[in-house]
C-alpha cells in the first residue's frame, strides 16, 4: 500500500512540475489556463489577424498603385514599376509579420538575427541563382534594354520580351524564344539597337570609269532624298570614297528613324540601282585584263602534236 502510494505521490508530482513549468512569456501552463490569460491569448490572436488583413491590404493596394504609375505614363517603364511594387509589398508584408510575433510576445531581434544568419548560408548555397538576381536589379533599375527594345546581347540578335529578376526573355529574328540569364546580359555588351531614335544608313554604290560622276551623284542623291524616310537633317553625305580596280565607289550616309532603319536600307539599294540604269549610268562587273607575252605565244605555236599509235 506503501508503494502504491509513493507512485502515486511521484505521478503527482510530475503532474504538478508540468503544469508549474515556464512555457510562455514566462508563464506557466497553471497560469495561461486562467481566464485572464486565456483572454489575453484571445485579445492578442484577434490582434494578430487585424494586424495580418490590414498588412495584406495595405501591401497590395500600394503595389498596384504603384505598378499603376508605369502604365498610365508612357514614358515610364512599366518593369521597372513593377519591381519598386513588389519590393513595396514584401517590405510591408516583412514588417506585418514581426508586428504579429511582437504581439505574442516574441522577440523579434532574435528572430531577425535567426533569419539572417538563413539568409547568409542560402546566399552561399545559391550564388549562380542570386547572381541572376542582382543582374536583373541592375537591368531594370539602369534600363540597358526595355521590353520592345531590338538588341543584340552575345550572339543572341532579337526582340526583348520580358525581363524577370532571373532573366531575360528574347524572341529573336526567327521567332524563336531564347532566354538568357540575367548576369550574362549585364556582364557583356549589349547592343541597343532601339536605344535611340534615329539611326544612319550607310551604302556604297560603284559606277564605271567612264560614267559622269556628277550625274551619277546626282541621280543617287535625288533617289534616296526623294523617300520620305531620309531626314534632311543632318545633311546627307555622298561623296566619291573609293577608286576600285573596275568601279569608282560613292559612300553614301544618310539619316532616318530606328524604327525603319532595316526595310529602309534594303529598299534604297533597290532603288538606286534602278536609277542608275534608267538614267544610263555604268554600274560595272567586277573585270580582269590577262596580259600574254609575245614570246610565249611563239613557243607555244612551234609545239608539235606528238602521234598517238
Amino acid at each position: 500500500m506503501e508503494e502504491v502510494e509513493a507512485v502515486a505521490t511521484s505521478v503527482w508530482d510530475q503532474i504538478a512540475s508540468i503544469f508549474t513549468m515556464e512555457i510562455y512569456n514566462g508563464k506557466s501552463f497553471a497560469d495561461l489556463l486562467t481566464l485572464e490569460a486565456m483572454l489575453s491569448l484571445l485579445g492578442n490572436t484577434i490582434a494578430a489577424i487585424l494586424i495580418l488583413c490590414a498588412g495584406f491590404i495595405i501591401s497590395g493596394v500600394l503595389s498596384r498603385r504603384i505598378t499603376r504609375l508605369g502604365r498610365i505614363h508612357a514614358s515610364l517603364d512599366d518593369t521597372l514599376f513593377i519591381f519598386f511594387g513588389n519590393i513595396a509589398r514584401y517590405t510591408i508584408l516583412a514588417f506585418t509579420a514581426l508586428f504579429v510575433l511582437n504581439t505574442f510576445g516574441v522577440r523579434t531581434t532574435s528572430v531577425v538575427a535567426v533569419i539572417g544568419a538563413a539568409g547568409l548560408a542560402i546566399g552561399l548555397a545559391l550564388q549562380g541563382t542570386l547572381s541572376n538576381v542582382a543582374a536583373g536589379v541592375m537591368l531594370i533599375l539602369f534600363r540597358p534594354l526595355k521590353n520592345g527594345d531590338f538588341v543584340q546581347v552575345n550572339d543572341v540578335v532579337g526582340t526583348v520580351k520580358e525581363i524577370t529578376l532571373n532573366y531575360t526573355e528574347i524572341a529573336d529574328v526567327g521567332n524563336v524564344k531564347v532566354v538568357v540569364p540575367n548576369s550574362e546580359v549585364w556582364g557583356n555588351t549589349i547592343k541597343n539597337y532601339s536605344g535611340y531614335k534615329t539611326r544612319r544608313a550607310e551604302w556604297e554604290f560603284g559606277v564605271g570609269y567612264g560614267a559622269n560622276l556628277a550625274d551619277a551623284e546626282r541621280v543617287i542623291r535625288d533617289t534616296i532624298m526623294s523617300d520620305p524616310r531620309s531626314h534632311k537633317d543632318p545633311e546627307p553625305f555622298i561623296q566619291v570614297n573609293n577608286l576600285n580596280s573596275s568601279s569608282v565607289d560613292f559612300l553614301v550616309r544618310v539619316w532616318c528613324d530606328a524604327s525603319v532603319y532595316f526595310q529602309y536600307q534594303a529598299d534604297m539599294k533597290r532603288k538606286v540601282k534602278e536609277a542608275l540604269d534608267k538614267a544610263g549610268v555604268d554600274i560595272p562587273f567586277p573585270t580582269r585584263t590577262l596580259v600574254i607575252q609575245k614570246d610565249e605565244v611563239d613557243a607555244k605555236s612551234t609545239v608539235k602534236p606528238m602521234a598517238v599509235q
